[in-house]
């Protein structure tokens, strides 16, 4: 029986391209994740549509399948792809979009946010290529859910998820699938799986850390089960509603554990983890940590020693706040370089279009055009079929790949849960004062230029203004101040920090020595302390 249910707009309901994220309690409140639902599905459409759902495990996210698969049926969906247990990683549901060529996905993540009866919910809409939705989609729905006074529900039992096949909810078809196997057969035909298992089996050791989210099941599927890697190479496999007490956000502060452990005595060969929904990396060699940007330029650099990309790229692209540490590769390739705001949208535009084959951003993530997200085991994967060709350590390829293109030393330092209002008294400062910047010299480094980022899109001609304040010092350095939406308190103020070292001298210093005088450059322009009283960052990346 389909219900029709009053309801009232709900406030301050507005989604980014990374969807709605909220706090738990506050999705679990009256008719709170019930409007948004009906908000996506009034925008979208839904008769006679397919759709994909799945999340990342975290708390809430079995009851809300449950509550999305009515509302699907009673909005008049004609089927629903559900992973089993609602589970599936953000890329796993963008290949199952692509794969069955549905209307779109309903994917349930707060991405690498931490989950639990008072941590952080997400739910976010994806297009039928399988990327996120753009702005323009994600505002209709914020419109429609400040009018919104009903929306429909279907009563009934819930749908036994936990059994692979095919059910029935009304008139609506759901079919629960096997949330790995076509995600896992996928990167079969990418990678030399065949290398990588001889390497494993000449005793090559793996310690993949998936922090108790999405990734687990994936992992010992293909790392244990198909590549042969040794029994409890997968760590934290389990995906737990709350994570195991973990923050799921895979970079050297949280996953300390497999940090310690790289840098030990009797460090494995190769170290890796995953976030919350499986689309962040961060990949570590024995000593030696690789940072998101380094990785996505020797990712492009070698990407044409795995199967899927042996014709080579059709161009790179990586977010502005990304060091330019790709720009090199693509340059030395005669490739194509696009810097693009921070969001993978606009990666999918690029890749749509053809321009562009792996994408990257600072924040721990990488991709290419096997799907419209970010992707950790992919990345992981393909540093492993590199390893596996090269048969050299991580730190022996990092450094031949410094003597040849040089290095950036790179760093994010991100002060976090900062009063909103003091966040954008900082920003207003500081973009104030962009016209009197070049010329000035701190801390020994003389200010070339500064902006406030501006981007149009070469496939929609979209613009995008107000990304981020640039500050581009003459000898190459570089300072990047964002103000961040993912989290769920306050604001987030990211700096990054950059530094240009040529090969092949200058390539073992420790990053932040070698930033120094850049990070008390950014801490003197921005007026850091003043305005937020904080003097050192809460994560450095």
């Amino acid at each position: 029986m389909i219900t029709t249910v009053a309801t009232t707009p709900i406030a301050g309901q507005k989604p980014g391209t990374s969807g709605l994220r909220k706090k738990t309690p506050v999705f679990m409140g009256r008719h709170y994740l019930e409007n948004f639902v009906q908000a996506i599905f009034d925008v979208v459409g839904a008769k006679g549509k397919t759709f994909v759902l799945g999340g990342d495990g975290r708390y809430f996210n079995d009851r809300a399948a449950q509550v999305i698969l009515r509302m699907a049926a009673a909005n008049g969906a004609a089927r629903v792809i559900v992973g089993q247990g609602a589970l599936l990683s953000t890329p796993a549901a963008s290949h199952l979009i692509r794969l069955n060529q549905t209307d779109g996905g309903i994917i349930m993540s707060a991405s690498h946010n931490p989950g639990g009866p008072n941590e952080d919910f997400g739910v976010k809409f994806n297009m039928p290529n399988g990327g996120p939705a753009p702005e323009s989609v994600t505002e209709a729905m914020y419109q429609r859910t400040t009018e919104l006074a009903e929306y429909r529900i279907c009563e009934a039992q819930d749908v036994d998820l936990d059994r692979i096949g095919r059910h029935r909810l009304g008139e609506m078809v759901v079919d629960v699938v096997d949330p790995v196997a076509d995600y896992a057969a996928l990167m079969e035909t990418l990678f030399d799986f065949r290398a990588i298992r001889a390497m494993f089996a000449s005793g090559f050791r793996m310690r993949m850390d998936s922090m108790c989210a999405v990734t687990g099941p994936y992992a010992v599927e293909i790392l244990e089960n198909r590549l042969g890697a040794p029994k409890g190479t997968c760590v934290n496999a389990i995906p737990l509603p709350d994570f195991g007490g973990l923050h799921p956000d895979p970079n050297p502060t949280w996953a300390k554990a497999l940090m310690d452990e790289m840098f030990a005595p009797d460090a494995p060969d190769f170290g890796a983890a995953s976030d919350g929904d499986g689309d962040r990396n961060m990949v570590v060699g024995r000593g030696i940590y690789v940072s998101p940007s380094d990785s996505l330029a020797v990712l492009a650099a070698n990407a044409h020693l795995a199967p899927g990309y042996k014709a080579g790229l059709s161009g790179v692209a990586r977010s502005m706040p990304t060091s330019a540490a790709a720009d090199r590769v693509a340059e030395a390739l005669g490739l194509a370089c696009y810097e693009t705001p921070t969001g993978w949208k606009f990666f999918g535009n690029l890749m749509d279009a053809g321009r562009a084959t792996i994408c990257g951003e600072e924040s721990f993530g990488t991709g290419s055009d096997h799907v419209r997200e970010k992707d950790g085991l992919w990345a992981i994967l393909l540093w492993l079929n590199i390893l596996a060709v090269r048969k050299q350590s991580v730190a022996e390829i990092l450094r031949e790949h410094w003597a040849k293109y040089g290095r950036n030393y790179y760093s994010r330092h991100d002060f976090e849960a900062i009063e909103t209002a003091k966040a954008d008294a900082l920003f207003a400062a500081l973009r104030a004062a962009l016209a009197d910047l070049p010329g000035r010299q701190v801390e020994g480094l003389e200010v070339e230029a500064a902006d406030d980022f501006a981007y149009t899109d070469p496939v929609d001609g979209s613009i995008s203004t107000k990304q981020g304040v640039r500050v581009l010092f003459k000898d190459g350095s570089r300072i990047v101040f964002r103000l961040s939406g993912t989290g769920t308190e306050g604001a987030t103020l990211r700096v990054y920090l950059e530094r240009y070292a040529p090969g092949p001298a200058g390539l073992d210093l420790d990053a932040q020595a070698a930033l120094a005088p850049v990070v008390r450059a950014a801490h003197e322009l921005a007026g850091i302390a003043a305005f937020t009283g904080r003097s050192a960052p809460d994560v450095v990346t």
